[in-house]
């Protein structure tokens, strides 16, 4: 096993070849990177689980370090962004970020509409809207959220209906704010031809599909077919676990996104527990320009 290196190694030796790899030819560089597709992706951190125990200074200055310059803010966590801010805290949160390098991407609630009581579902909308606007007033854009299960004695379809009404409502809400909402495949909804159906009722604009990187993605005709069942409506962010995991197809992936140009944050929930988390984040960055990079190459072969 290769010896993880230091934190202050890893960041010195990433940023002196960055450095020189820009002052070699920066014009060739900057033309290349306009036109290759898929070079509008960005590489952010879901704070679930690797940013759960991290304060938000200690950890936007982790991202800082690392270079991984986008967050979605789980709910629950150490980072404490939540509804029960007031104005002031919410202003505190948003110029935290505003001064940093860091872009506040959304929030990642746990809300959820396949329950069969209408009452928990227009509790769960209820907390939802109170998502959207916190997500306002921090800076993000968006806010995750889950299709869930399907309940004993209520047919799929009728379940599927009912997530796809509810997030058409969200969506309407969260277009006054500025905000996206975003379905995470998840749960026993994570089939990609369930999510389908459910974005078939979901129309509006702004309910868009976060990719979760599942193994139901492998089911059916596989990966690629199952992709393509949802890719016209992605939203602006998608969730993959460690990059170097050979269990997922993690290339071609990425040569799928690559593939539609998607421009959207590819945001690690990763799950391990590496010794130092800022040095393994930036290994993940550089699994990742390296498989875009790829990916290019690839299709600019077929092409």
């Amino acid at each position: 096993m290769k010896k993880i290196a230091s934190r202050r190694t890893f960041l010195r030796t990433g940023a002196a070849a960055t450095t020189g790899a820009l002052l070699s030819s920066p014009s060739a560089l900057l033309r290349s990177a306009l036109t290759q597709p898929g070079s509008s992706m960005k590489f952010g951190l879901v704070t679930y689980l690797w940013g759960q125990d991290w304060d938000l200074p200690t950890l936007i200055r982790n991202c800082a370090a690392s270079k991984v310059l986008g967050v979605e803010l789980r709910t629950t966590h150490a980072h404490k962004v939540e509804p029960s801010l007031n104005a002031t805290q919410r202003k505190e949160v948003r110029k935290r970020f505003a001064d940093s390098p860091v872009t506040m991407v959304g929030i990642g609630s746990n809300e959820r509409y396949d329950n069969p009581d209408p009452a928990v579902v227009a509790k769960a909308i209820a907390a939802t809207k109170a998502f959207i606007k916190l997500s306002h007033d921090v800076g993000g854009t968006g806010v995750k959220v889950k299709p869930d299960r399907f309940h004993k004695g209520v047919e799929k379809e009728k379940t599927i209906e009912q997530i796809g009404k509810a997030l058409n409502q969200l969506g309407e809400f969260a277009e006054g704010w500025g905000q996206e909402i975003r379905l995470e495949v998840h749960g026993q909804c994570a089939q990609l031809p369930t999510i389908r159906k459910i974005m078939e009722v979901a129309q509006n604009k702004n309910v868009g599909v976060c990719w979760n990187s599942n193994n139901q993605d492998l089911e059916g005709k596989g990966i690629e077919h199952n992709f393509d069942l949802v890719k016209k409506r992605f939203g602006a962010t998608t969730h993959v676990r460690e990059l170097q995991d050979k269990a997922y197809p993690y290339e071609k992936l990425m040569e799928l996104f690559v593939r539609m140009d998607y421009s959207g944050w590819v945001m690690l929930e990763a799950r391990g527990k590496p010794r130092d988390r800022v040095v393994a984040l930036g290994q993940q960055l550089a699994l990742f320009n390296s498989m875009v990079a790829k990916a290019q190459k690839i299709i600019g072969k077929k092409g």
